[in-house]
């Protein structure tokens, strides 16, 4: 019983793998390059969404890896089941993004930088009918529409698909890509 309950594990294991996350590359303790702990190596590959597995309640790029820009956000994000994503091309190490001292190393409280009004997309998807939260930063005053239906479910606003300040989420098979027009 306890080898048919292993193997249903890996089973489940490699599907996940397989669609739409990628296996992170640990890095193990690099406290001699001055980061203070683990990082992790994911890539967007052929400039595709890719997720991978962190331990960490956020992240940040300790080191870019790929000539396409890294932007939070844009191209790469945390979400809040414990996943890195990247996407258009982003490749990079990333590290706890509070590195042991519970904030931002260096930086203090967080404030909007001079490019935080626009606008931009994200690709949010309902694989196998899963509910599924797209984190993204849509600010105070920001809105979230529907830019391409990538599902031959269709999406409707309020019934598979739907956002608040915290990003967008999608139901019932619905995919596609969304522009956020973020405004603080």
């Amino acid at each position: 019983m306890l080898i048919r309950i292993l193997a249903m594990v890996l089973v489940l294991a490699a599907g996940a793998m397989s669609s739409g996350m990628a296996r992170a590359q640990y890095y193990g303790n690099d406290n001699d390059r001055g980061y203070g702990g683990d990082m992790i190596e994911c890539k967007s590959s052929g400039y595709n969404y890719q997720r991978c597995p962190v331990p960490w309640r956020d992240a940040r790029i300790a080191r870019q890896l790929s000539d396409t820009q890294c932007r939070r956000g844009q191209s790469w994000g945390f979400d809040r089941r414990g996943f890195v994503w990247v996407d258009r091309g982003c490749q990079a190490r990333f590290v706890d993004a509070y590195g042991g001292g519970g904030g931002y190393p260096g930086q203090g409280p967080w404030q909007p930088g001079p490019d935080w009004n626009q606008r931009f997309s994200v690709r949010c998807e309902s694989n196998g009918g899963q509910n599924q939260f797209c984190q993204v930063d849509v600010g105070g005053r920001g809105r979230v529409y529907l830019e391409r239906q990538e599902s031959s479910t269709p999406c409707r606003e309020g019934q598979n698909w739907g956002w608040n300040r915290g990003g967008v989420w999608v139901a019932q098979g619905c995919r596609g890509v969304f522009t956020i027009d973020r405004r603080w």
